[in-house]
């Protein structure tokens, strides 16, 4: 983090790679936002193809950022060895010792918008998720309608109640009790 670094200890190879798999990243970072939000559409339409065809190339996009881990994980076994720390130790701050102040800032601003990104993505997935549920909740309550099941009701979480609860069974629990 010092402002002042040396030109010996500037490794504009490791700087290089380390911007270049920030920008990696943040392109599959950007993808995965896209298809998420896309995806999210698609679940609010009830198009169930699209949803199934984002749920492929969600698939898909997920296993090209393993590549993009593992390549994360060389990054940071050559910093480790340069910086004579373990790899699970190296920081981003650590690694701004290896470069040049315009480039630390750089990596400093991809880091920020990578993280940022990726809690989208995260906050996003969870909502599609629990609108999933929900549409998979109504079809099962649908279904059970269909087969003349008894009981058609279903609660908010999406669960159906257990036979102790339900309307038509004649007995009804109000409080358990515990002495």
């Amino acid at each position: 983090m010092s402002a002042v670094v040396s030109l010996a200890d500037v490794d504009v190879l490791l700087t290089g790679d380390v911007i270049a798999h920030l920008d990696a990243q943040l392109i599959s970072a950007r993808r995965l936002l896209q298809l998420v939000l896309e995806q999210a559409a698609a679940i609010r339409k009830r198009d169930v193809r699209s949803v199934v065809a984002l749920a492929g190339v969600l698939h898909a996009e997920l296993q090209r950022r393993n590549g993009i881990e593992q390549e994360r994980l060389r990054l940071l076994d050559r910093a480790g060895s340069r910086l004579g720390v373990n790899p699970g130790a190296v920081s981003l701050g650590l690694l701004e010792g290896l470069m040049h102040p315009q480039a630390a800032q750089s990596a400093r601003e991809r880091s920020a918008e990578l993280r940022g990104l990726l809690e989208e993505v995260k906050r996003e997935h969870y909502c599609n998720r629990m609108m999933m549920r929900q549409e998979l909740a109504f079809v099962d309550h649908l279904l059970r309608l269909a087969h003349g099941d008894g009981d058609a009701g279903y609660d908010s979480g999406g669960d159906r109640p257990s036979a102790t609860h339900s309307i038509g069974s004649g007995r009804h629990r109000m409080l358990d009790l515990e002495v």
